[in-house]
């Protein structure tokens, strides 16, 4: 998927469970700039990042780069400002930043179950 600098790459295509909206997911992840310094990392906390996908608890980039993704798989993720942190940036992140996320998708459960 490529929509101007929005871009999904696979580095790893999971088996298992797809990832819908609705399902609470649970993932691991790097956040990092374009020259691949790294900004923020849960696997440094050692804790993964869990969350309702297609509610707005990320950010859009995040929820338009999941969605499909396989249970077990690995995604990078280019997001631009405007489906990141736009023009008042967040954090360690400035406005108007383009950035990147190595994404693991450890867990589904089904929004159905």
């Amino acid at each position: 998927m490529d929509k101007g600098n929005f871009q999904v790459t696979d580095i790893v295509v999971g088996q298992g469970a797809e990832a819908k909206n609705g399902d609470f997911i649970t993932v691991n992840y790097i956040g990092m700039f374009e020259n691949g310094q790294p900004f923020e990392s849960s696997y440094d906390r050692g804790v993964p990042l869990q969350f309702v996908l297609g509610i707005g608890q990320v950010i859009p980039g995040w929820e338009i780069g999941l969605l499909g993704m396989k249970e077990g798989g690995k995604r990078r993720i280019v997001i631009p400002p405007e489906l990141a942190y736009g023009q008042s940036g967040s954090g360690p992140i400035p406005p108007n930043t383009t950035i990147v996320f190595e994404v693991e998708l450890v867990k589904v459960q089904s929004s159905a179950q």
